[in-house]
């Protein structure tokens, strides 16, 4: 691979790097501590829509994590910013929960069934047949379609739910127009978190679990990527893809060192 700048800010997933299955993977909590002891920029990603910065926090808290608030970027922080940069202060009906109705009114948009800007789909745990016709109506009146993420399963521990992507597909369906798709692979969710640490891509790394999301994306935006062993993705199926990681690490712990 080209050599690279030295890493000044880092970007990383957040299940499946620092957490899987509920549980810390070990050696993460001692990693971000050392992100945060370092003084240099960093974000802890997620394409899940469902919470706010604060929710995961003290989710992050619980495990062993002392991560700041403003050290959590989402995939509905990234939606509000991206509706806000388009048309500030928009109109939507939004189908989600608090982490993007809270991310939406923070950057001033109006949320209303009433002839909106936008539809704009996220994740939740209770999708709703009612909301998801309005949407459907509201899309073939000419509200343009956004959804926070594409991802076409969540985990539970009773099993795979549908997710945000699966919704998308059935109102695709319905209504024929196709959303745009703010978080990962994304890389708009990679520039969105850059601008809001101040970051140059040349000098970020991005870790991830995934290779279609985490790594896809980072290398979109030009940062250098890094593919942990602890998620979803094995070295054996990364040498599948047609793009590479700038390496690979069995976990972050391997990486604590180079902070």
């Amino acid at each position: 691979m080209p050599e690279r700048k030295a890493i000044e800010s880092w970007l990383t997933d957040m299940d499946g790097v620092l957490v899987h299955e509920g549980v810390p993977v070990p050696g993460a909590p001692e990693f971000v501590n050392k992100m945060k002891a370092s003084g240099k920029p960093f974000l802890i990603l997620t394409n899940n829509s469902i919470y706010t910065p604060r929710d995961l926090q003290a989710r992050l808290n619980r495990m062993g994590f002392d991560v700041p608030e403003q050290s959590i970027w989402t995939a509905a922080l990234a939606t509000a910013q991206f509706l806000h940069d388009q048309r500030p202060g928009g109109t939507a009906y939004v189908i989600g929960e608090a982490g993007l109705t809270t991310a939406m009114h923070a950057t001033g948009y109006v949320l209303t069934d009433f002839n909106p800007d936008y539809v704009v789909l996220g994740e939740t745990r209770t999708y709703s047949f009612e909301a998801i016709t309005k949407a459907i109506r509201l899309i073939d009146g000419g509200a343009r379609f956004i959804c926070t993420n594409p991802d076409a399963t969540g985990p539970s521990n009773e099993g795979a739910l549908p997710a945000a992507g699966s919704v998308a597909a059935m109102i695709s369906k319905a209504t024929g127009v196709e959303p745009y798709f703010v978080g990962k692979p994304n890389p708009m969710m990679m520039r969105s978190a850059l601008n809001t640490i101040e970051a140059h891509s040349e000098s970020t790394a991005m870790i991830g679990d995934r290779m279609d999301t985490d790594i896809l994306c980072g290398l979109e935006a030009g940062l250098e990527t890094i593919l942990v062993l602890t998620g979803i993705s094995t070295r054996e199926e990364s040498d599948r893809y047609p793009f590479r990681p700038s390496r690979v690490v069995n976990s972050v712990a391997d990486l604590i060192p180079e902070i």
